[in-house]
């Protein structure tokens, strides 16, 4: 009976041994099997350097209707918002009472001098109050000078009346009377890195495009470049004009401003190869190299097309994966399925 137990007892151990190897031969397969990946190849490639600020479309000119004097009566306002006007049309007339009571004290001035002049030649009048006269004189031309341009107010530049703060018969007070900007050209100012400062040029050409008319681009070109760099955002301003004859843009609108700084040698990849880590901003590659996947960290740049550029961390000539991505990880073992 026990030589029968004992019997029994070394055949079940000797199944669980053969059981134990047969699993474990089964996992050391598994564990060996090459991931099964497709590659592209990184590809040497000029990249046009592109740059893209956002800003807001200014009036080219604006100009603000406003008499050096308070405290006068606005005659009448010859124009309304919407209206256009040209350089030079009087726009805005003030009330003429205090002119016409200075040209009358200018005209007594001038005639008191007109007689005092030929007595002061013959003797009869000191050169102190001939002197006085003359000083008196030109204060008053100077007045009346100054209250006809108030009286009359002409427009400084060309363009159309955006705002109107009275109505005729009110007083003038602090506010401007009329608000006037040229739009048939408009401008922007774009904050631009300071890497960039040595390839902006006056005359170069760049491309603006807003919201309300997708997929149209609009050509500016640069017309002035700030000399000094902001030291709180490492930028300098540029401004941009924009030729608007058919007035379809508005000052207002959201706009945006692509620079062509020129190009230089990247390497490109499939956009898929390019996966972002999870819980952080980096992106990796899996570098694919006789027969196993490395992961690498890479530092990517713009899109071109359904490419990357890819900045630093690859080399022309490496394969990358670009499909497994769930299967892969480092130093594991790939088999290329590319047809």
């Amino acid at each position: 009976m026990k030589k029968s137990l004992i019997m029994m007892a070394a055949i079940a151990l000797v199944g669980c041994n053969g059981a134990n190897n047969q699993t474990t031969t089964t996992e050391t397969t598994e564990e060996q099997k090459a991931v099964a990946v497709k590659v592209c190849t990184a590809e040497a490639a000029s990249v046009d350097i592109t740059e893209v600020y956002t800003s807001e479309i200014l009036p080219y000119k604006q100009n603000d209707i406003t008499p050096a004097a308070q405290g006068l009566h606005i005659d009448e306002i010859k124009v309304d918002v919407g209206d256009r006007v040209r350089k030079g049309q009087v726009v805005v007339t003030l009330d003429q009472t205090s002119l016409k009571q200075l040209e009358l004290n200018l005209a007594t001035v001038q005639d008191t001098y007109n007689r005092m002049k030929p007595v002061h030649e013959a003797g009869g009048v000191s050169d102190q109050q001939i002197i006085e006269l003359e000083n008196t004189l030109s204060l008053q031309k100077e007045m009346v000078e100054n209250m006809r341009k108030n009286s009359v107010i002409t427009s400084p530049i060309s363009g159309v009346v955006t705002a109107r703060n009275f109505e005729n018969g009110d007083l003038f007070a602090a506010a401007p009377i009329l608000h006037i900007m040229q739009i048939d050209k408009l401008k922007v100012m774009a904050n631009v890195s300071e890497q960039y400062y040595t390839s902006v040029k006056v005359g170069q050409k760049v491309d603006i495009t807003v919201d309300i008319f997708p997929g149209e681009v609009f050509e500016g070109k640069v017309s002035r470049i700030n000399p000094a760099l902001d030291a709180r955002t490492r930028t300098f301003g540029v401004e941009i004009t924009i030729p608007n004859s058919k007035e379809r843009l508005r000052p207002g609108m959201y706009a945006r401003a692509t620079f062509n700084m020129g190009s230089r040698q990247g390497v490109l990849v499939d956009d898929v190869a390019v996966q972002k880590q999870a819980g952080s901003s980096e992106r990796f590659v899996y570098v694919i190299k006789d027969g196993v996947a490395e992961f690498r960290l890479i530092r990517d740049g713009r899109r071109v097309g359904n490419k990357v550029d890819i900045i630093e961390g690859l080399e022309p000539g490496e394969q990358v994966a670009i499909t497994s991505f769930v299967r892969l990880t480092n130093d594991a073992k790939v088999e290329i399925i590319n047809e």
